[in-house]
């Protein structure tokens, strides 16, 4: 019997060791917490990722290894792809964990990209504004996500407090100022490649963020299907130029009509976690299928399918789980201000019958807000 090693054991690898049940398959989950959430479902091996006896103990007791988070030091990843096969390769992953790495392939692919500049110093900053313009973001170049590692600089007065807040960094995980970019909506693409080759994208995603963290995704998005055929030819040349395997998801901002990318995470991701119930193979079923070299399965939609995030605590699952296409993920977590603690998925094969749904859910739980986006979108 296969084991797969995960390094990291949230909530993506505890539904990757869910979806790979079926399939016949053992997990090892290495983190650094022992009541990490994926611990649950599969046995647990906690040691720091740089703890190279560890790494070593985790390598003894897997046949293949991938990762549920992007921040799994690239070297810990070179280390353990010397002794048993790693994928994504470790090369994918720090070049996704580098900002001003990953906008420089994009630009060098000619996938769009907001105006960028590296950040080494205080008259950088000054040098890089000049080059991005204002408004524009100043961002940590590694470790960041759900909006942290992040500052907002409006106008000139915000320049000292910009590198106040994030200027000790610059010398360590380096910093990027990125042009702001007043986006209509925000798009990803989810996407998957095999050992072989083989590519599969599942259909563009309509996503909404509530303080920098993934609110709801909608699937497929109402958007025009050149944008979509766009999306996923940008998508497929990120994943042949990186010989990438496994699956990823590119974020993208759409402006006047025209997509830009934000960022690609190296891992199966939150806005397709709808892929469960609402496509014929889920995301994480395809990335287990892809690092263990198996064929494919179908990306195809079973109609249509928002996912709602949970973040602090757990609503109350009852007006979820009585809606006929309701589905409930419970991430085992403890509730924390900020924290993703689990997520529903509604779906329906007719876009009225979803949006009567969500409409139902939204009211139920007082969730108008969170959902209202998604209604609008299926009703437009």
């Amino acid at each position: 019997m296969t084991t797969v090693g995960i390094l990291g054991g949230g909530q993506l690898a505890r539904m990757l060791a869910l979806a790979g049940a079926p399939l016949g398959l053992r997990f090892l989950v290495m983190d650094t917490v022992a009541d990490a959430c994926a611990g649950q479902f599969a046995p647990l091996l906690v040691g720091d990722y740089r703890d190279e006896a560890a790494l070593a103990e985790f390598a003894s007791r897997v046949d293949v290894a991938t990762f549920d988070f992007e921040n799994v030091p690239a070297e810990s990843a070179r280390w353990l792809g010397e002794r048993v096969p790693v994928f994504p390769s470790p090369h994918a992953l720090a070049m996704a964990q580098d900002r001003l790495a990953e906008k420089t392939l994009f630009r060098d692919l000619g996938i769009p990209v907001p105006e960028f500049a590296d950040v080494e110093s205080r008259a950088g900053l000054d040098a890089a504004v000049v080059r991005v313009g204002l408004p524009c973001i100043l961002k940590t170049r590694r470790l960041g996500y759900d909006g942290k590692g992040q500052f907002r600089l409006h106008g000139p007065a915000d320049l000292d407090r910009a590198w106040e807040a994030l200027g000790a960094q610059a010398g360590t995980v380096g910093l990027i100022a990125e042009a702001f970019v007043p986006f209509e909506r925000e798009y990803s693409v989810v996407a998957v490649r095999g050992r072989d080759g083989a590519f599969r994208a599942w259909p563009l995603t309509a996503n909404w963020h509530v303080d920098g963290v993934l609110s709801a995704s909608l699937a497929p998005a109402a958007a025009p299907e050149a944008l979509a055929r766009e999306a996923q030819a940008h998508a497929r040349a990120l994943a042949e130029r990186l010989d990438y395997v496994g699956a990823f998801a590119l974020e993208l901002f759409c402006r006047d009509g025209r997509l830009l990318a934000n960022e690609m995470a190296p891992r199966v991701h939150n806005s397709g976690h709808w892929t469960i119930e609402g496509a014929e193979t889920s995301q994480f079923e395809n990335h287990l299928r892809a690092v263990l070299g198996l064929p494919l399965g179908a990306t195809a939609m079973r109609g249509h399918a928002c996912m709602l995030n949970w973040v602090g605590a757990m609503p109350d699952p009852l007006p979820v789980l009585a809606e006929p296409g309701g589905h409930w993920h419970d991430y085992g977590k403890a509730p924390r201000e900020g924290r993703k603690v689990g997520h529903a998925t509604l779906r329906a094969d007719d876009a009225a019958v979803l949006a009567a749904a969500l409409e139902r859910v939204g009211a139920a739980l007082s969730r108008e807000a969170q959902v209202a986006p998604a209604v609008a979108a299926l009703s437009a």
